[in-house]
């Protein structure tokens, strides 16, 4: 069991790492090419940015535990479900 929550804990690190990793190099490079391309760059910083927003809502703000939640809610409906319909028979 221990082993298992070790796993679960490393891989919502590397999760996490992964994001402001991906964030940094994000930044890193728009700078460089802000200041060494120009302005015409920003149409890909934008459609980048969406990426990295969309990276930073799934692995921060929803992350495994707004997964874990919806399974065991998911489950609690079934078993609900299931309950009543054994009562009616």
């Amino acid at each position: 069991m221990d082993e298992e929550i070790y796993k679960k804990a490393k891989e919502r690190v590397n999760q996490i790492r992964g994001f402001y990793s991906h964030l940094a190099v994000y930044i890193i490079i728009n700078l460089i090419f802000y200041f060494y391309v120009g302005k015409s760059w920003l149409w890909v910083t934008a459609f980048w940015g969406i990426g990295v927003v969309m990276q930073f809502i799934n692995t921060i703000v929803l992350g495994k535990d707004w997964e874990e939640k919806k399974i065991q809610e998911f489950i609690e409906k079934e078993k609900r479900s299931k309950e009543k319909k054994e009562e009616n028979q």
